[in-house]
């Protein structure tokens, strides 16, 4: 699989959640850090069963509650994740090829890609092919690929974290920011990313201790009972991070105040699934690298069983049709990011492309 050092040296430090920076070819390889590999493998995991549990949603209290859950700290994970594999990038060119490579090529493939799946399946010939609008989950890639472009900027500025979350909380007042680039979403979630970035290896360490494993159980127990009560009385659309406070009917005030507490809920939680996370390799390390994988094709699956009617058909109501729905997604998204399905879509999420760019000096 590894035909060059350099290309040995990047795969074994990057995170596939978000595509990693490559290394000059005279680096020697870094061995895979089992928990990276851990926490994207589940963090998938959850990403798929929550898409699964959306139509669920009006016929479950419980399944809605399960889901606000989930959707505070899945993807803020692996944002978080995304931030700190990318602290080391600046604009040399082997880092701008791999941010073209394993970031902008995957996001214009896979953009065109569903969008021609949805005019097909749901003949849906108003459905447009538009790079400035992502659609449905490929607005990660194109997140990641602005978010790792200000890198350096970050680098400079003495208060990261606290100007991304001031940039986080006006992006909330803002209706005229518009669908454009999906730049709601890129800066809502951007505190995320740059908390990835000043995060240093014992910080991990600091969150995975045992009293922290200990203590997360009874924070994840009043997270559920708390979103229970919340469900029937809060607008869920507060956790996607993709509209402004007016756009959801509240004032603009109400915005800021929810960017601040969503981070700070999200943050303790995301902690707490870090700190369930093993530290060891396990069966399903491996398919860690295979996340960016799983995450982009099994949309057409989730997307699948919406247009085509699957939860009609054979998906038994109540806790066992649930059940049953949660076990085939981490099924779907598990086989998704095997070695074998990797190398088969290998031309669209790695290509080399060595034709593309100027040869090295």
């Amino acid at each position: 699989m590894t035909q060059t050092t350099e290309k040995l040296a990047d795969r074994t430090r990057g995170t596939d959640a978000g595509p990693e920076v490559r290394e000059s070819a005279a680096a020697p390889a870094k061995k895979r850090d089992a928990f990276f590999d851990n926490v994207k493998y589940l963090a998938i995991v959850l990403v798929a069963i929550g898409h699964a549990w959306e139509p669920l949603r009006d016929g479950s209290r419980l399944v809605s509650a399960l889901y606000i859950v989930v959707y505070s700290f899945h993807m803020p994970a692996f944002i978080i994740i995304s931030g700190y594999f990318s602290r080391s990038f600046d604009f040399g060119p082997g880092r701008v090829r791999r941010l073209l490579t394993g970031i902008a090529v995957p996001y214009i493939v896979f953009e065109v890609t569903y969008s021609l799946f949805r005019r097909w399946a749901a003949d849906d010939p108003s459905m447009q092919i538009t790079l400035l609008d992502p659609w449905y989950l490929t607005w990660f890639l194109l997140a990641l690929f602005v978010w790792r472009m200000t890198v350096p900027i970050w680098r400079q500025v003495r208060w990261p974290l606290p100007l991304a979350l001031v940039i986080a909380a006006l992006a909330t007042t803002s209706p005229d920011i518009g669908d454009d680039l999906d730049l709601q979403r890129v800066l809502q979630f951007l505190p995320f990313f740059v908390l990835g970035l000043v995060m240093k290896p014992e910080h991990f360490q600091l969150v995975r201790r045992k009293e922290v494993r200990i203590l997360a159980v009874p924070v994840f127990v009043c997270a559920v009972g708390f979103a229970y009560w919340a469900v029937v009385r809060m607008n869920m659309a507060w956790f996607f991070h993709r509209n402004s406070a007016q756009e959801m009917g509240a004032p603009w005030w109400v915005g800021v105040l929810m960017s601040f507490a969503l981070f700070g809920c999200s943050l303790v939680l995301t902690a707490c699934f870090f700190a369930w996370v093993p530290g060891r390799r396990t069966w399903f390390t491996a398919l860690g690298a295979g996340t960016l994988c799983g995450y982009l094709l099994h949309g057409f699956l989730a997307q699948s069983a919406g247009i085509w009617g699957w939860y009609g058909k054979g998906v038994p109501d109540g806790p066992a049709g649930a059940v049953l729905v949660t076990v085939l997604a981490a099924a779907a998204v598990t086989l998704l990011c095997t070695a074998p399905v990797r190398r088969v879509f290998r031309f669209a999420l790695e290509p080399e492309m060595a034709w593309a760019f100027r040869k090295r000096d």
